[in-house]
Parts: C-alpha cells; sequence; structure tokens
C-alpha cells in the first residue's frame, strides 16, 4: 500500500456527482489547503530569502574583513622585521665608521665589540672583519675562520657595489639556518674594508609569532626564489620551497585570492622587506574563519526548510480534519432526510392505513346490520326448510365482520400514535396484539411463536402505539431470520417477566440464522441491512430510539447459526428523567437498522 493511499482522506474517493451531496470535497481541500499553504508559507519563504541574502552580504563583508586584517598584520610586521633588519644593519655601519681598520683589525678588540653588539641586539652568532683583498682578517665566532677567502662569494660582489649586503637563509658549515648582513666601509688609506655578522633566524622566528595569528593562519619568510627562509606550520620547512607562485616583484603589499591543493580558498598577503630579499607571506583559510558563517547559513536552510513542513503538516491535518468534518456532517445530513423521508412515508401509509380501514368499517356496519336483519327475519319463519342452514351462514357472516371489525380496530389504534402518550399497559395483552398482525405470516412461513409471561406480571407506564412498533419490528426481524436460517421449523419464543431490579423484560428469541460478530455492534446503526434491497437499514435504528425515549434498553445477543434474543427492558413507571427525546435522537441516528 502506497503512502498515499494510508494518507489520503476518506471522501478523497467519494463520487462527486451525488445528488445529495451540495460540496465537491476534493476540491474544497485543495483550495483550502493552497490558500493556507499561501498565507502560511509566503512570509517564511520571503523571510528566509531576505536573511538568506543578508547572509550572503554579511560573509561578504567578512571576507572583505579578512582581506583586510591580512593586509593590516603584514603590514604591522613587515615593518617590525624590516626595522629589525635596519637596526642591525645600522649598528655595524655605526661599528665600521667609528672604529679604525687596525682597531677591528685586534681580535681582542672586536670579540670586545661582538660582546657589545649582542648585549645591546641580540641573534649575532659572530663577526668577521675582511680586508679589501677579500679575506677575513680577524674574526670573532664559534668556528675558525679567520684567514677565508670571499673573493669569488656574490654576497663579497654584490656588497662591493651597494655598500651593503643582506643574504638568504642559510644552512652553511654550521649546519643551522642563518643569513648575513655585511656593511663595506671606504677610507683614503686602505681603500675598503667589510664587516659581516651572521645573524641567527631564531630572532625572525620570534618576530613572526608576535603576530598572534589564528589556528587558520599561517606566516612565514621566503626569499625572491620562494625558499622558505623561516619555518612554516603548513607549508613546509625552512629552506623547502613555497607551493603557490610569487607575484611579480612588489612595490607594496598585496592580498592575493588563491586555491588550495584540495581546493580550498585561501587569501594569501605578500610583503616585501626593503633592503633584503626577504618577502613575508601570510596564509589564511578563509573557510576555517567563516565556518560559522557557513553553519548559520545551514541553520537558516535547515530553520526554513523545518517550519516549512511543520507548517504543511499541520495545514494537511487541520484542512483534512476540517474536511472530514464537514464531510461527516453531511452523511448525517443524508442520513437525516434519509430517516425523515422514510418516516413520513410510514407516517403517510400509515394515515392511508387509517383511512382504509376507515372506510372498511362503514360497509362492515351495514353487512352486520343486514346480516342481522336477515336473522331476525328468519327466526320469525317456522316454515322454511333452510332455517338451520340460513341461521349458521349468518352467524358466520356476523363472526366475521366481527373479526374484520376487530383488526381494523387494532389498525386504527396502531396508526393513532404518533405522539408519547402514557397509559397503563398489561404487556402480555399489548404482545397479543401485535402477534395478531403476524399470525397469518407466521403461519405461512411455518413458525411457531410461543409467549411465556411471569405470573402477576405487573403493569407498566408507556406508550402502546410506539411499544407496539418496538416489538413488530423486532418480530418481524426474527421472522425474516428464521426464514432464512437453517433450522426447520421455525421457532420463537417470547419471555415477559422482571428482573432483579424491578424493571420489566421481553425477550423475543429466535432460531433463526444469527447476527455475525462482526455485524452485532452496527445492528443499531441507521440504513445497516444485512436484507440487501429487502431492507432499509432503519427498522433497528427507530426501535433503539423508541425504548431509548421512552427510557428503556435494547440489547442483543447472537451466535451464527444458533439464533438470536433481543432484549427490551422497560421501567415499571415512566419518570421524567427516563422521557428524554435527545436519547433517541443521538443514539439511533448513530446506530443502524438493520433488519
Amino acid at each position: 500500500m502506497s503512502l498515499w493511499s494510508r494518507l489520503k482522506p476518506a471522501f478523497w474517493d467519494q463520487s462527486q456527482d451525488q445528488p445529495t451531496q451540495i460540496i465537491n470535497y476534493r476540491r474544497l481541500w485543495k483550495s483550502t489547503f493552497g490558500a493556507a499553504v499561501g498565507v502560511a508559507l509566503l512570509p517564511v519563504i520571503l523571510l528566509g530569502i531576505i536573511n538568506y541574502y543578508q547572509f550572503e552580504e554579511q560573509h561578504q563583508l567578512q571576507r572583505a574583513e579578512l582581506d583586510h586584517e591580512v593586509q593590516r598584520v603584514i603590514y604591522k610586521t613587515r615593518v617590525s622585521l624590516a626595522y629589525f633588519l635596519e637596526e642591525r644593519r645600522s649598528a655595524l655601519a655605526y661599528i665600521v665608521r667609528a672604529y679604525s681598520l687596525p682597531e677591528l683589525g685586534d681580535s681582542r678588540h672586536l670579540a670586545r665589540i661582538f660582546a657589545n653588539l649582542k648585549g645591546a641586539f641580540g641573534g649575532f652568532v659572530d663577526l668577521g672583519l675582511i680586508t679589501s683583498d677579500g679575506l677575513q682578517k680577524a674574526y670573532v665566532g664559534p668556528y675558525a675562520l679567520e684567514g677565508k677567502d670571499y673573493r669569488d662569494q656574490e654576497w663579497y660582489k654584490e656588497v662591493l657595489l651597494r655598500g651593503f649586503h643582506v643574504s638568504d637563509v642559510f644552512m652553511g658549515h654550521r649546519n643551522f639556518p642563518h643569513f648575513v648582513i655585511a656593511v663595506k666601509h671606504e677610507c683614503d688609506t686602505c681603500g675598503y674594508y667589510i664587516l659581516r655578522a651572521t645573524i641567527d633566524t631564531a630572532r625572525l622566528n620570534e618576530l613572526i609569532a608576535t603576530m598572534r595569528l589564528r589556528p587558520s593562519a599561517d606566516a612565514f619568510i621566503i626569499n625572491d626564489s620562494g625558499v622558505l627562509q623561516t619555518s612554516s606550520r603548513m607549508h613546509g620547512q625552512i629552506l623547502s620551497q613555497f607551493s603557490h607562485p610569487l607575484p611579480p616583484p612588489l612595490e607594496q603589499d598585496q592580498v592575493v585570492q588563491a586555491k588550495s591543493a584540495g581546493g580550498l580558498p585561501l587569501i594569501l598577503g605578500f610583503a616585501r622587506i626593503e633592503g633584503s630579499p626577504f618577502t613575508l607571506v601570510m596564509v589564511e583559510q578563509p573557510s576555517l574563519v567563516l565556518a560559522r558563517w557557513g553553519l548559520l547559513r545551514i541553520n537558516i536552510i535547515l530553520l526554513v526548510l523545518a517550519s516549512v513542513i511543520a507548517i504543511l503538516v499541520v495545514i494537511w491535518r487541520g484542512t483534512t480534519n476540517l474536511v472530514s468534518r464537514l464531510y461527516d456532517a453531511d452523511l448525517r445530513r443524508q442520513a437525516v432526510l434519509h430517516q425523515i423521508e422514510y418516516t413520513n412515508k410510514l407516517a403517510s401509509i400509515g394515515r392511508l392505513a387509517a383511512g382504509v380501514a376507515h372506510e372498511i368499517n362503514n360497509p362492515l356496519a351495514i353487512i352486520n346490520e343486514k346480516a342481522g336483519l336477515l336473522k331476525d327475519l328468519i327466526t320469525g319463519r317456522d316454515d322454511s326448510p333452510y332455517k338451520e342452514r340460513f341461521l349458521a351462514s349468518v352467524g358466520s357472516i356476523q363472526n366475521s365482520v366481527k373479526r374484520v371489525s376487530a383488526i381494523t380496530h387494532r389498525l386504527l389504534g396502531f396508526a393513532r400514535h404518533f405522539s408519547v402518550k402514557i397509559e397503563i399497559i398489561d404487556l402480555e395483552l399489548l404482545i397479543e396484539e401485535v402477534l395478531g398482525f403476524l399470525g397469518k405470516e407466521a403461519e405461512y412461513r411455518n413458525v411457531t411463536i410461543t409467549t411465556q409471561a411471569q405470573p402477576g406480571m405487573p403493569t407498566i407506564e408507556s406508550d402502546r402505539g410506539q411499544l407496539q412498533q418496538v416489538f413488530l419490528n423486532i418480530l418481524n426481524n426474527a421472522l425474516s431470520a428464521v426464514a432464512q436460517g437453517p433450522n426447520q421449523p421455525g421457532r420463537i419464543e417470547i419471555s415477559i417477566h422482571t428482573q432483579a431490579d424491578g424493571q420489566a423484560v421481553v425477550a423475543i428469541a429466535d432460531n433463526g440464522q444469527g447476527i455475525a460478530p462482526e455485524n452485532l455492534e452496527r445492528v443499531f446503526e441507521p440504513f445497516f441491512t444485512t436484507k440487501g434491497e429487502q431492507g432499509t437499514g432503519l427498522g433497528l435504528s427507530i426501535t433503539y430510539g423508541i425504548v431509548r425515549k421512552l427510557g428503556g434498553q435494547v440489547m442483543v445477543e447472537s451466535q451464527l447459526g444458533r439464533g438470536t434474543t433481543f432484549r427490551v427492558v422497560m421501567p415499571l413507571r415512566k419518570t421524567p428523567a427516563s422521557a428524554n427525546p435527545q436519547a433517541a435522537n443521538g443514539q439511533g441516528l448513530g446506530a443502524s437498522g438493520g433488519q
């Protein structure tokens, strides 16, 4: 079974062209559901779209803020690094100007100068003096480099041209990362000499650490070839190649967009450090920084979707419940109209039967009068040879007239009762009157009807005509059940007695076909019948309503193939509480007569 088959309302597949159906429920449901969905979802969807575009705007602003922050941070750090290099270059320039060549060539004097440099600035590893012949004349440091020839070194040639030189980071025979700052000084007597100092890159790392970057960011220094001059958390160790292409030579700080090897967006900031081969690089991963914005966007989408689903479910349930109530009300309206139509038909038949009975009484009176006259005439003559036979025939006519008269009077009495009229009733006599209508039919169907009354059975206060209708309906159903049942001959047993609480009980039991268990709870529902086209489905419903209106109860017990027993329990005395006409209207219309 499909999901739609389980969810669709009961009225969905009902015929829409019934003459008594005034509403197209499927169309009503669709229009109501559509209108409610439009009114309820339109603000939610508009709000979601507005929030989404506002989010996109905020997302772009946040991205621009990231770009600005990268540019600000690399600018501040570039200034610090440039100051760091310039400070040490200026210190070396001051020394070569402040001290003569002999003073710098004295190893002990140079050692004191080196100690002062380390104490004042820090980061210096060694210090050496190189004369115009390219040989290192004096050296202070952890290695024996005095006398080393630098004439063929590129940095030596550059410092001769520019007057100073800041080298790339290299390992050298020291086997730790360092770089060199060299300063040239010219003099009239000695030509020129160069003061060369080695700087530990740990001080560069310390300066980068002061940037206090986010966990999503990374910063390091590269040279003009893209080789890392400091270690990186995400892009390799020192002296490894930077994976991203370098921008053209920079005159100012630059922020560019790029993508990682995994396709994630990156923000790259480049800042050239003047007077050196160094370029400060900062890498920011905006996807990590903006993750909370992405989470916010997902939450907005999920919230809108959840709201839409909840609204649809509520509207579905509400619309289905509303239209189902209208549909049920329409069904009840049709049931009431059908019952009114049937009741009116019964009333018309009752009035017709009463009129027929009344018209029959007039010729019956004439027949009875003429028969009496004939009897008187024949009685006064003693010489007629057919006197006895004639008298017997007249007596038969008068007896037949009395019988027909009794039948018409009972019919008139039965048809006359349309409103409740309380009177004293002997239930045994009432049952006999009802059986008077059914005697011939029972005889025709070969059904034996027995009545057993409790000795000294008290009378009750109730409506004779309506009780006649109750027992007539039940006995008619019993005759039909016996005629269709497997047991022959048919038998109907009527028991009249009082129960422990003093109420009167009339039990009508038959040995007919019985009622199926699944139908037993529905026999008092209106228009429920097991007789097919021969039944109206109103007999037991009307019976139930009448009994409840008269303050009594009606119960049924049945077994398939063994018969059915109806019990009508009536109070002995009619009380105002028991005369509740709503009892009949409520239960009788909700329950089905069926037989």
